[in-house]
């Protein structure tokens, strides 16, 4: 298979997945779906050399990751984010629906680097080695990350209570 077939099938297989974190990370679906091109632009552009190294995954989510903050750097730069915090809605929030928009406006009020350890840590499963290696900071900084977005998720979003003092975000 050559590589653009390689590249195709990998896309074509992981989109939705990727979709999916990119809207955990950006909170909307039109910079998500912006994100998840913009990340497989660049993963286009160095296939070979990155499947040549064993699984894309990594690679990718580094990308991803990366982007991310970029691209929320320059939104930042000329949107004012705390004028007009989102709705938090007050229904029951053991209602998995409820719970996932709650979680996402939540998420959506946190710092690029405190929501990608989340996403990271809670949404993909990686260890903190794992998180720390994609964010490209040390294991410590992983931790301080997500026991500062946990606090900051309680303060938000006290409705969540249980969910995220157990760490159960999903």
């Amino acid at each position: 298979m050559d590589a653009e077939k390689a590249f195709n099938a990998y896309v074509a297989g992981g989109l939705t997945r990727w979709s999916r974190i990119a809207y955990l990370l950006t909170g909307d679906r039109h910079q998500a779906e912006d994100l998840v091109q913009v990340t497989f632009e660049r993963v286009a552009r160095h296939w070979e050399r990155v499947v040549a190294g064993g699984d894309p995954d990594p690679y990718v989510r580094r990308i991803m990751h990366s982007q991310h903050v970029s691209l929320w750097r320059r939104r930042w730069r000329s949107v004012d984010l705390w004028s007009h915090p989102p709705e938090v809605p007050v229904d029951d929030p053991t209602a998995a629906t409820d719970r996932a928009v709650v979680v996402r406006q939540a998420l959506a009020r946190l710092a690029p680097r405190q929501r990608a350890v989340l996403v990271l840590r809670y949404f993909e499963d990686l260890t903190e080695a794992e998180a720390a290696k994609v964010l490209d900071c040390s294991v410590n900084t992983v931790k301080s990350q997500t026991r500062d977005a946990l606090a900051r998720l309680r303060s938000l979003a006290p409705e969540l209570g249980e969910l995220v003092g157990g760490g159960e975000l999903r």
